[in-house]
């Protein structure tokens, strides 16, 4: 019993030190100005973080991660483009995953599933994506569409003439995220209030949760049209459009003020549990909002509010109670 209780002891206090060679206040403080966070030294971090979720989030986790490895993080962070759905499966219902990766906030039931396992998910904000609606670049007619337009577009229409009258009496093919995905998610609550039923009726339709298949079939077809994330319209804009929404363009000052109809928040969250038994991942979050501003405008996306980042890095702080 002395030997067991010794061993932990000892585990504990390495663990301590360990933790403390990663956290320091001095380091890198300049880079948030709030001073919530401490500066993070990656060359001291080590061990594995996994995480999994929306395809929205992976291109901004993918780029934290370089970052975190160019300044000198030696071990492994896995990230699994799954859709937020099922990262949240992961994360809360299968306790697989460090971080779930979300386009969409977790729900009642999802929350639920967390607590059966002893888990209880903190959310922190990362930024605002804006959800691109595309056409290829040999679609010479569309240019601007309601939200009215895009309902008919992605349920009952079956010719671009069904959508606008002015528009060829061509079949639409319609390209969507899978329903795991936030994404899909976010689409159908903002245009069918919840109900996904006509749009997974709709004729020529092809799901994926691959953002890329989404992105070849649309330039692939001149009477094709789908939506995803703005970054990777922004990826491959020399083959697509992005059409505006209500007159309103898809850029960052319409998104700013609030004016684009199709932007919603991202997310990563964790449990305070896991970031004080693994404080790598205590240091990867922390590290992930010092440093998300420069990773969104690398991936095309946007900032949150202040106000939001600020929540997010308070939320860090009482997640490990002062302990670094």
């Amino acid at each position: 019993m002395k030997k067991t209780v010794l061993i932990g002891l000892l585990a504990l206090a390495a663990t301590s030190a360990f933790a403390q060679g990663m956290f320091t206040w001095i380091a890198k403080t300049s880079d948030d100005p709030d001073k919530l966070l401490p500066g993070i030294d990656p060359s001291k971090v080590t061990g594995t973080v996994i995480t999994a979720g929306s395809s929205t989030v992976y291109p901004v986790s993918e780029a934290i991660v370089s970052m975190f490895k160019e300044d000198g993080f030696a071990g492994q962070v896995t990230i699994d483009s799954i859709g937020s759905g099922a990262g949240f499966e992961r994360w809360a219902k299968a306790g697989e995953t460090d971080i779930a990766n979300a386009s969409v906030a977790i729900s009642a039931t999802q929350i639920d599933w967390a607590k059966a396992i002893g888990r209880t998910p903190i959310e922190f904000r990362i930024g605002t994506d804006a959800l691109a609606v595309v056409v290829s670049k040999s679609n010479t007619f569309a240019k601007d569409i309601t939200q009215a337009e895009l309902k008919l577009a992605f349920s009952t229409a079956v010719y671009w003439s069904d959508v606008r009258a002015s528009w060829p009496k061509k079949e639409i093919k319609r390209f969507s995220p899978g329903t795991d995905s936030g994404t899909f998610t976010y689409f159908v609550e903002h245009l069918f209030k919840k109900d996904k039923a006509p749009l997974l009726s709709a004729r020529n339709l092809q799901l994926s949760e691959d953002d890329n298949v989404l992105v070849r079939g649309v330039a692939d077809d001149q009477y094709a049209i789908g939506y995803f994330g703005f970054a990777y319209y922004m990826e491959n804009k020399a083959k697509l459009n992005v059409l505006s929404i209500d007159g309103v363009a898809a850029n960052a000052a319409n998104v700013d003020k609030g004016s684009y109809p199709l932007a919603r928040p991202i997310f990563v969250y964790s449990d305070a549990k896991i970031m004080n038994d693994k404080p790598q991942v205590a240091a990867f979050i922390a590290y992930y909002l010092t440093y998300v501003a420069e990773a969104l405008k690398e991936v095309g996306y946007f900032p949150a509010p202040a106000a939001e980042i600020k929540k997010a890095k308070e939320a860090w702080r009482a997640a490990v109670k002062g302990r670094y």
